[in-house]
């Protein structure tokens, strides 16, 4: 939980960086590019009216004995953020675009679909545009369960690619032939949590940092006031960083029939085991075993040929669809059909912001109306909130809390089903449910309360600025912190309010988990547990995934019978719907190309200005993190230092 200045000039400074980059674009012909798009929108909405209803499944063709490739782009997440169409189009004129989004459930439901489709003959795994970070393990591992059943069912899996990060590779061990070119490499080096710390930096620049914070582990201010790791943070760090490694090896190992020691000797020896290859990295991960074949990607290709025939389509070398298209077509997962009873399913991912807010972040007004339709229709029978924050604001926390208990007064089983992070504000709107999911490697807790100000009165002197006046108050003088100290009487006042913070929270725990705030305090005090551990400690009841989830909340609910699965989104505006025409119809015209074709490919124009596009990404990087603090009383309960690379 931390206090914090609002820096209402991020506000003043977006609109301006906007304005000068729209005059820019604007410039290179921006009026021209609207006035097609707009035309081009236009039609296909007018074709659309004249053309009536239709399905909402996209009708196309799947090849007999046709492979279902899995080619995901960009960062595997719980849940897609949709993105402001003219900040998208302003960020990635100047190349500070952000990586499109894959979602985990999409990629899970095409393998169940494939699975049981007779015209989708195998799986092939191309892997080289998907990126998980470490801190969403339990991603991976929940298509690596889902990759299993779908070979359960005969269907060869085959792996092919360049070289395999050390995530990808995970779900390329459990396919029945990996291949890889032959100057390729697999690099796994295990997990780890590591940050550049700036005590000294700080006290050179004579910025004083006052900090206020209850327990002992939170350590996201560590690096405003220590120059290395405290042994407190090092124990909880290394203790659920050492279960997402103990749990990759056992994947990898077992999928792949490795001797027990295999994955970690090669992590641990990598320099000694690419010497015995000769320097040879593709050929060390041959000999570890860890692939099957070393291939030139024509190879791969005739291997594909092969294994699934030619293709009709010209433009494809062997027979296959793309996941994504597949999806398009198959995709009925919330197709009720109004005669079962529902159980509703609402997302809380991203970081929790005050207000209305779109997907990809957690609106306390945008979560708590979803969970308050919920309560009021009357074919909801119960709540499942799948949860992958790592917390945010205080108060819109306490709204979305405050609703889901309304939803249990009302005789609804709430059921929370924690994805890869759920810690902080993540697990303050988790505690109260009548039960818990987590997977072995998620990341919760973080049950503690921190604030930092710092003031520049030192720095001024150096430079000979000082800050004097009068005021009404013996509070008055907060008027000149900053470049001022800050009274000591308000920093009783913050620390007063941190204290009662952590109290509450411990209640709030306390009250959700039937355990008293003493037991709280002993798993609290900003510690971060794996779900593995948090399972024994009571502060998550079971472990699986969101389908066991699902099945246990029906089961609360009473239903003996069927019931439909029901996902609860905001409806989308007239506007909206518009708006993403037009970039439907621009894509579709070559005007613009699909986010995907951007990941790993840069532009002449990017080339010429690398120095103003790395500005500019870090200067979107940091207005986007200053606007997620958005908290009416500059209260946040979030959990910085969970996150992995």
């Amino acid at each position: 939980m931390e206090p914090k200045q609002k820096l209402s000039i991020w506000g003043f400074i977006k609109g301006a960086f906007k304005v000068i980059i729209g005059l820019s674009l604007f410039l290179q012909s921006l009026m021209f590019f609207v006035f097609l798009v707009v035309v081009l929108g236009v039609m296909g909405m007018i074709a659309e009216e004249a053309a009536g209803p239709k399905s909402s499944k996209v009708a196309m063709q799947v090849e007999e004995g046709a492979a279902l490739l899995l080619n995901p782009k960009g960062i595997l997440v719980e849940q897609a953020q949709e993105t402001d169409q003219f900040e998208q189009a302003l960020a990635e004129a100047y190349g500070a675009s952000q990586a499109p989004e894959v979602e985990v459930h999409n990629v899970v439901y095409a393998l169940r679909q494939a699975a049981k489709d007779d015209r989708v003959k195998g799986l092939v795994l191309d892997l080289s545009g998907l990126y998980i970070p470490g801190a969403y393990a339990s991603k991976a591992h929940y298509i690596t369960a889902e990759i299993d059943k779908f070979k359960a069912t005969g269907k060869p899996v085959i792996a092919i690619g360049d070289y395999y990060s050390q995530e990808t590779y995970m779900l390329a061990a459990h396919a029945d032939t990996i291949m890889m070119h032959d100057y390729g490499s697999v690099f796994i080096i295990g997990y780890g949590r590591y940050g550049t710390f700036y005590k000294s930096l700080l006290e050179k620049l004579k910025i004083n940092t006052h900090i206020f914070r209850v327990g002992t582990f939170k350590s996201a201010v560590e690096p405003l006031i220590r120059d290395d790791m405290s042994e407190p943070a090092k124990e909880a760090n290394l203790a659920y960083l050492g279960v997402l490694w103990r749990e990759y090896v056992a994947n990898v190992e077992t999928a792949r029939g490795l001797n027990a020691g295999t994955i970690s000797n090669y992590a641990n020896n990598l320099d000694v085991v690419t010497q015995e290859a000769g320097g040879d990295l593709a050929k060390a991960a041959l000999t570890t075993g860890l692939v099957d074949k070393l291939t030139s990607r024509a190879e791969q290709t005739a291997y594909l040929t092969e294994a699934f025939g030619e293709s009709e389509d010209e433009d494809k070398d062997f027979k296959y669809v793309q996941y994504r298209a597949y999806l398009a077509q198959t995709d009925g997962r919330y197709d009720e059909d109004d005669a079962d009873p529902n159980i509703a399913i609402l997302t809380a991912a991203g970081t929790i912001l005050d207000g209305e807010q779109p997907v990809g972040t957690v609106g306390g007004d945008t979560l708590s109306r979803q969970i308050k339709q919920a309560r009021e229709d009357e074919d909801v029978k119960a709540i499942v909130l799948r949860v992958d924050s790592p917390g945010g604001s205080a108060f819109a926390s306490e709204i979305i809390r405050d609703e889901l208990l309304a939803v249990k007064a009302a005789g609804k089983p709430v059921v929370v089903s924690m994805g890869s992070l759920a810690a902080s504000g993540g697990y303050w709107i988790s505690a109260n449910a009548d039960e818990i999911w987590a997977a072995p490697t998620t990341i919760t807790g973080s049950i503690g309360i921190f604030g930092v100000i710092q003031t520049l009165e030192n720095t001024a002197a150096e430079v000979g600025v000082f800050v004097d006046g009068v005021g009404t108050t013996e509070m008055s003088s907060l008027h000149g912190a900053g470049l001022g100290p800050l009274p000591e009487k308000f920093k009783a006042v913050i620390q007063a309010n941190i204290e009662q913070g952590y109290d509450r929270f411990m209640e709030v725990v306390s009250s959700g988990r039937g355990i008293t705030k003493e037991q709280v305090n002993e798993i609290g005090q900003g510690r971060v547990w794996i779900g593995e551990t948090a399972s024994q400690i009571n502060l998550v009841d079971k472990l699986g995934t969101i389908d066991d989830a699902i099945k246990s909340a029906a089961a609360k609910a009473g239903i003996e019978g069927d019931y439909d699965v029901v996902q609860m989104r905001e409806p989308k505006t007239r506007l909206q719907r518009f708006v993403e025409s037009l970039t439907g119809a621009s894509i579709k015209a070559g005007l613009i190309k699909h986010p995907s074709e951007k990941l790993f490919a840069k532009s002449a124009a990017t080339r010429q200005t690398g120095g103003l596009t790395k500005i500019v990404k870090e200067f979107y990087s940091e207005v986007k993190f200053q606007e997620s603090f958005n908290d009416p009383n500059n209260v946040y309960l979030r959990c910085l230092e969970c996150e992995l690379d």
